[in-house]
């Protein structure tokens, strides 16, 4: 294997929004990963990629990348209805595999890829990005520690962005069959961060709605209709025995973002952003020991584990899911989000759905 991970990318469409924001700088910046070969649907814009990124290779069906011998993993960063085909196909072919975050449209995919991920003895990763942010990451060890001593209560909430009118090409994901959504991926990254700091949930109550049931199209004129949820509430308990409140909505206006408040017999930590917890902005973490008065907190060196130089903002969290993915190649050891971590994630989230569906609490197993 060469110094520097071999990595074929799907999805790699120059004017890719997300994959635009934050993988492609955080891979072109990257000493662990090299970006050698790249994926579209169609010849011309692959060959667009290869030019923009300097990849080595391009190619436009991800069954003859993921064949390549010239890579060593995949990572798949396409709509989330297309995960399942092109990480099957990686997997199949024996690479490590790198999807974005829902791993599949269903539970049901996820639990597939991840049951064929393991028979190979492939290491995965997932992009629950929350898990390798330097604040949350920094806010778990101060849990462990005792910081805040036995934990009482818990409130999270993340309001963000959400349009009125959208183009009609930028409405697939209004359908709530499609997998992605404000249920699936808002909330789905922030009740991971609450999870990956203080534990499973014992038991759950919710409410999912949709509060915009129409959307405006632009190009055409007209108004279709939303069945994806645009709003979460959660109350539950934890198992450690904590109060929990989670609040995620897609707002037209000026969001809040991201705050999570923790509350314990000892102390007291709040962690804020002015998005959410799994975008590569440097969280603010402030805590409260014995007294009423929040302080601001340094984030360790040691949960920082991209070079000093790397890019802010959207590509933080990304590149250092890389590094750990690059380790766990090299070394067969994870620090990972899994893909087994992003089936627990799933069938958390259809607990959630089924909370609100039925109007009964659940005791989530």
């Amino acid at each position: 294997m060469a110094d520097k991970i071999r990595l074929g990318f799907v999805g790699a469409n120059i004017n890719s929004g997300w994959s635009t924001q934050s993988h492609y700088p955080a891979l072109l910046a990257s000493p662990d990963v090299e970006l050698t070969a790249v994926c579209t649907s169609r010849p011309e814009s692959a060959e667009e990629a290869r030019k923009a990124f300097g990849a080595k290779l391009a190619f436009h069906d991800f069954r003859e990348m993921v064949v390549s011998p010239e890579i060593d993993a995949v990572a798949v960063v396409v709509r989330v209805p297309l995960h399942y085909e092109p990480t099957k196909a990686a997997i199949e072919a024996g690479k490590h595999v790198f999807t974005e975050w829902p791993l599949g449209r269903t539970t049901a995919e996820a639990e597939e890829l991840a049951a064929l991920a393991k028979a190979k003895g492939l290491q995965t990763a997932v992009g629950l990005q929350s898990r390798v942010s330097p604040a949350v990451l920094y806010v778990k060890e101060l849990i462990d520690d005792g910081y805040v001593g036995e934990v009482l209560s818990c409130h999270v909430t993340t309001m963000r962005d959400g349009a009125l009118e959208r183009h009609s090409s930028r409405n697939w994901n209004l359908d709530i069959s499609q997998g992605a959504n404000t249920l699936t991926i808002a909330n789905g990254h922030v009740i991971d961060a609450l999870r990956f700091v203080l534990g499973d949930f014992k038991r759950v109550a919710c409410m999912v709605t949709t509060q915009v049931q129409k959307m405006y199209e632009t190009d055409t004129q007209k108004y279709i209709d939303v069945t994806s949820p645009d709003n979460v509430r959660v109350s539950g308990q934890l198992v450690r025995g904590a109060a929990a409140t989670v609040s995620v909505g897609a707002v037209p206006w000026a969001g809040s973002g991201f705050r999570m408040e923790i509350y314990g017999r000892e102390g007291t930590l709040v962690t804020t952003g002015s998005v959410s917890s799994q975008r590569g902005e440097m969280l603010r973490v402030q805590g409260a020991k014995g007294s009423n008065e929040l302080q601001d907190l340094t984030l360790p060196e040691r949960y920082f584990y991209v070079p000093d130089d790397f890019p802010r903002g959207d590509p933080f969290n990304v590149g250092q899911l890389y590094t750990l993915f690059a380790e766990a190649i090299r070394t067969g050891e994870t620090r990972l989000p899994t893909f087994d971590t992003a089936v627990e994630l799933h069938r958390f989230i259809d607990t959630i759905k089924k909370a609100s569906d039925t109007g009964r609490e659940q005791v989530v197993t």
